[in-house]
């Protein structure tokens, strides 16, 4: 299930986003809907399933960034045509060192 994501991604038609997810985010870690969005259009973006809180739903973890450079860790699912973010935090240090580590390998292999 968890490798046909990026296809889900590229069908999907926005994001949803109601009073229970938004307030959440929001609330927890003070992440914005928008820095949850603009994750999904920097590179790199690490995406992953998540298969142990996977049993109600398909669910990913993400690895992204925001324009302003802070670096998300997102938990979504994809509902239909809509990407549905679950929860939203900064990065902890184990993820900023994997998100790094393959950021400087993404920047090296752009300037090929």
């Amino acid at each position: 299930m968890g490798d046909d994501i990026r296809e889900l991604l590229a069908q999907a038609t926005g994001f949803e986003w109601d009073a229970g997810n938004t307030g959440k985010v929001v609330s927890r870690h003070g992440v914005t809907p928008g820095e949850c969005e603009q994750a999904f259009f920097s590179e790199p973006f690490l995406i992953s399933y998540d298969e142990a809180h996977s049993r109600s739903e398909p669910r990913w973890r993400v690895l992204g960034r925001t324009s302003g450079d802070r670096w998300l860790f997102l938990v979504l699912t994809v509902r239909n045509t809509l990407v549905r973010v679950l929860a939203a935090r900064d990065m902890n240090r184990k993820e900023r060192v994997r998100y790094g580590e393959t950021k400087g390998r993404y920047a090296k292999d752009s300037d090929i």
